[in-house]
């Protein structure tokens, strides 16, 4: 993929006091209206023109822009890939990483990252906006700032944040715990299950007590192997029989994330129990993540989930979909035995689950 790499210094005066890497993928926030008013990439060479603000942060910034942005909706897991080997090639030239990316799978890709990225040390922030950084009303230029200047924050030389979050509209939070949960309104992200990292106002008060703590220090290692034949099966009252049977016979199929109802409820038919045992017994490792943002799936609390325990489903507690569905893709793509991803889809790796 082609790049373009633009050095900024918000600071000429005195010398910066951190050096963060921005990675444009492409997004609402780094587009501009033309004068025909239609909309186009935005330049970061004139950066410091639309938001001067910047010139405060007393940065020695450097954008790394797609050649080509991608609108969100297109993202794929070579996307996710390419953001990861950036970070982990840049890893040890910058003090923090903001991730500059569409909202509509931002939690699917930060949640990718938070996975791919283990043994984490430093603030990788995915951000973005509802409004183009040229709207009068645009949010972009906030959450730009507030983004980097966490990216950058530091306490006795470490890190104040040392994991993959999104930061939007005032409030920070962990990236695979997150939810986009708004398209008209600035507030479009939600963490039900976990508390926010931070929030911004006057000052940016960071909830130390659900901010990682730091890793020993240990290298940086990038996953970057996905198995893309993993399925997502919405559970709905009415569904039809050929509608489940033809996701779980995908053929192929190596995992399947099934969204139940309430606590991890699903029906009890015998049909249906019947083709989830099959996909089992194929060696299909099947996920059980509730339809609710917030809650968790206790697999046997209901006779209407205590077949699916029966079975081999694996109770995926508080993940989210977006956290389970990328959890289980790298799983799958790094490793082959299947005992040892199960119980690793049931074990917190960088906290997208909590045990109780």
């Amino acid at each position: 993929m082609q790049y373009k790499r633009i050095n900024i210094i918000t600071s000429a005066p005195k010398p910066p006091e951190a050096s963060v890497l921005i990675i444009y993928t492409g997004g609402t926030l780094g587009m501009i209206h033309d004068a025909d008013g239609a909309l186009q990439p935005f330049d970061f060479t004139s950066i410091l023109d639309h938001v001067p603000s910047l010139r405060q942060l007393e940065l020695n910034m450097t954008v790394i822009a797609f050649q080509e942005p991608i609108d969100s909706s297109n993202v794929t897991t070579g996307d996710w890939i390419e953001i990861g080997n950036l970070i982990y090639e840049e890893y040890q030239n910058f003090d923090g990483f903001v991730v500059l990316h569409g909202t509509d799978t931002m939690a699917y890709s930060a949640s990718a990252l938070s996975f791919m990225l283990e043994n984490l040390s430093k603030p990788v922030i995915f951000t973005g906006a509802q409004l183009p950084i040229s709207s009068l009303r645009s949010d972009a230029r906030e959450n730009l700032i507030t983004a980097l200047e966490i990216a950058a924050s530091k306490h006795d030389g470490k890190a104040v944040v040392p994991e993959v979050c999104i930061y939007f509209d005032y409030k920070l939070f962990r990236a695979n715990r997150s939810k986009k949960v708004e398209s008209l309104y600035f507030d479009a992200f939600e963490s039900e299950n976990y508390p926010a990292l931070a929030e911004s106002g006057v000052v940016i008060n960071y909830n130390h007590s659900a901010i990682m703590t730091h890793r020993k220090s240990v290298d940086l290692i990038l996953r970057r192997k996905f198995e893309e034949n993993v399925a997502i099966l919405k559970l709905y009252p009415g569904m039809t029989r050929t509608y489940v049977t033809a996701v779980v016979n995908t053929p192929g199929l190596k995992g399947l994330v099934m969204e139940t109802f309430g606590a991890g409820n699903g029906p009890t038919a015998g049909w249906f129990i019947q083709l989830l045992r099959e996909a089992i017994e194929r060696e299909v490792v099947v996920v059980n993540v509730s339809q609710c943002p917030g809650g968790r799936v206790m697999q046997g609390r209901y006779k209407t989930s205590r077949q699916l325990r029966e079975i081999g489903v694996i109770g995926g507690m508080d993940l989210t979909l977006e956290a389970a569905i990328t959890k289980l893709m790298i799983l799958l793509g790094e490793g082959d035995d299947l005992k040892e991803i199960k119980a690793l889809m049931q074990t917190p790796k960088c906290g997208e689950l909590s045990l109780n």
